[in-house]
């Protein structure tokens, strides 16, 4: 009896064979085959992108973000086709997938309650690179801080203040983005003047000192259009402040300003025009009155 239960085991175990090699194995050669197509396809859209914002002339603080999202988007893709191919497969070799998706969906529902801020960061931070809110070197304000960007990722943002701290900001917590240089920046300059200055002649000489800072070579390039000094923008007191607008490549501003500054106060020395003082209060005690 013992030979024929090996016999018949043996026997079984063939046909077992036979049946899996017919059935199974192109199931699972169809599987891979479409899964390896699927992920070249995936790393060719990939390479078509990055290499189409090459040929557009990107800048380069953009092109990085291009490739980072790119590489990201082929990440998650290869995961899922990797994922989706395993669970077909898994059958093949006799393992039932339903308690397994169970289990990864308890699993996946436990992840997603611990992970919400995570995941928020992730999602966040992918609209940021898709739509371009800012790039490396602009100098924002999120979050309550603000500060020049120097990296951009999926999950966070690294910001570094003028005092040089170094701020980094979850995605997030990001909700209202303030770009103070994309495309331009605009310098706005209140010049106080004495109240009794004659107020052509001020005007005038801030006009003069425009065109002459705009036609100048040095600051020509950080300058997208000529200054413009509308005339007075208040009177307060003994002084009276005069308006004056320029719009600056981003960030130019502040260099453009101490500039203007500078020749401001050359000009008004040159021509005799007496800067504004704020109005000061005396208090004192009034002596006793005389009876």
């Amino acid at each position: 009896m013992q030979p024929e239960k090996w016999t018949n085991l043996l026997h079984d175990w063939h046909d077992d064979l036979i049946w899996w090699a017919r059935h199974g194995v192109p199931r699972l050669i169809v599987i891979f085959l479409l899964a390896f197509f699927l992920i070249r396809i995936l790393g060719t859209i990939s390479r078509k992108v990055v290499e189409l914002s090459k040929k557009r002339s990107t800048p380069t603080l953009r092109l990085q973000q291009v490739r980072t999202l790119a590489g990201v988007i082929h990440s998650i893709g290869v995961f899922v086709i990797v994922f989706i191919a395993l669970l077909q497969a898994l059958p093949v070799f006799g393992v039932h997938i339903e308690p397994l998706l169970a289990s990864a969906g308890i699993a996946g529902l436990a992840v997603g309650f611990g992970a919400q801020a995570m995941v928020k960061d992730i999602i966040n931070g992918f609209f940021i690179l898709v739509e371009n809110q800012f790039e490396i070197g602009d100098t924002i304000k999120a979050a309550g801080v603000q500060g020049t960007v120097e990296e951009i990722t999926m999950r966070r943002t690294i910001l570094r203040d003028a005092d040089g701290t170094l701020h980094t900001v979850p995605n997030g917590s990001i909700q209202i983005v303030s770009n103070m240089t994309r495309d331009w920046s605009q310098v706005t300059l209140h010049v106080a003047v004495d109240y009794h200055e004659i107020s052509d002649k001020v005007i005038q000489v801030l006009r003069d000192l425009a065109h002459s800072f705009y036609e100048d070579a040095t600051f020509h390039e950080d300058a997208v259009a000529a200054p413009e000094v509308p005339g007075i923008e208040r009177v307060t007191g003994q002084e009276v402040d005069y308006l004056m607008l320029v719009k600056v490549r981003p960030g130019k501003q502040y260099a453009v300003a101490r500039e203007l500054r500078r020749r401001i106060k050359s000009a008004f020395e040159e021509n005799t025009i007496k800067a504004g003082s704020p109005a000061q209060l005396y208090i004192g005690q009034l002596p006793p009155a005389k009876s």
